[in-house]
């Protein structure tokens, strides 16, 4: 078992304990059933996403064995965690929860990605999460000679970052149910739209990666989220 997949499953070993954690700490509106009914959404929801995606970065129909296998192994994130909120969105239609069910899981899944992206950063050119060639000092060998981007180091810091500042309202428990949720993915989906300039992606739709142009449909998703934050920061400058 390589070191990357070890990681995999810590992450969602990490991120699962974590949840439980908080679930048990802080009161939660969704029942025991209705909350079950909605990780298993969400875990369908992300299986068919990150698959999605997967193809998607290099859409190339399979014609043998081998890459048949290839594109059921082929994942990302990305697609995983907007798989994963549509998921979510149509369970709690089908069972009838009106409560934002996203907040509970936000933490976690930073603390998860987190951990899955430092199995990344040992992989080198098996995990596509290496960057361009750069001539900047802190580019990194990943077995090909050329030195390039570490994304997945790029990457790690955000996520550190993101996790403090998230956490921080988390415990303040100033913004209105659900809020939390929508900037995590605002925030994170806003990370990799840039950081995919740096990858040497070879699949575009004007100009754009499949990944991009998840990103774009993410954001188009939350357009209210990001007009009440655009208003209400126009109000804040109003005020000083």
């Amino acid at each position: 078992m390589t070191f990357h997949l070890i990681m995999e499953y810590a992450a969602f070993f990490v991120g699962y304990r974590y949840y439980v954690y908080l679930k048990k700490a802080y009161p939660d509106a969704i029942s025991g059933p209705n909350r079950l009914s909605i990780i298993l959404g969400a875990a369908l929801g992300a299986f068919l996403g990150s698959r999605i995606m997967g193809f998607l970065e290099h859409p190339q129909w399979p014609d043998s064995a081998q890459m048949w296998l290839a594109l059921l192994n082929a994942k990302t994130i990305m697609g995983g965690l907007f798989g994963g909120l549509l998921g979510v969105e149509l369970l709690k239609k089908i069972i009838g929860e009106k409560h934002s069910s996203g907040d509970l899981f936000t933490l976690p899944l930073v603390l998860g990605i987190f951990v899955g992206r430092v199995g990344c950063a040992f992989a080198g050119l098996d995990e596509f999460t290496y960057g361009k060639p750069t001539d900047l000092p802190w580019g990194l060998d990943f077995g090909d000679g050329l030195f390039r981007h570490p994304i997945m180091v790029y990457e790690l810091l955000f996520l550190i970052l993101l996790f403090l500042l998230l956490y921080k309202q988390w415990r303040r428990k100033t913004w209105e149910n659900g809020r939390l949720f929508q900037v995590f993915m605002l925030a994170y989906f806003g990370f990799r739209f840039g950081i995919e300039f740096l990858k040497p992606n070879s699949f575009f739709v004007f100009g754009l990666s499949s990944i991009q142009w998840l990103c774009v449909l993410c954001w188009g998703y939350y357009t209210k989220t990001i007009t009440k934050g655009i208003r209400y920061a126009y109000q804040s400058l109003h005020l000083l």
